[in-house]
């Protein structure tokens, strides 16, 4: 039979052992959080980085006004020869580290209106 003075110290080493887990996660869940919300602000400065195009305005600096802060360092702006195609790219920067992960782009298009 055990008796309480044998399990003293017991929850902090499994509190130990498990923090850094718990930790890892947090961290991956905010990663991909991180990662949507650079998808869904990509395609919002493309679509206004389009429009700007499309009435003769300059499309990277509506693509650079539609972007958070974070985002905007590693921006790409492309625009296509024909249709009125824009592409952004935007980098999604690590949680961990401050390197980058990956690389999202959108595309939006819209017929000029000059």
């Amino acid at each position: 039979m055990t008796t309480r003075s044998d399990q003293n110290g017991q929850a902090a080493v499994e509190l130990v052992a498990v923090l850094p887990v718990l930790v890892a996660l947090l961290a991956g869940v905010w990663q991909v959080a991180l990662l949507g919300h650079a998808s869904w602000s990509a395609g919002a400065a493309a679509r206004a980085a389009a429009r700007a195009q499309a009435v003769g305005r300059d499309p990277r600096a509506a693509a650079r006004a539609h972007l958070p802060g974070e985002f905007e360092r590693g921006l790409r702006v492309r625009e296509a020869e024909r249709g009125g195609r824009v592409t952004v790219t935007v980098r999604v920067p690590s949680v961990i580290g401050g390197g980058r992960v990956a690389r999202v782009s959108a595309t939006s298009a819209f017929a000029a209106q000059r």
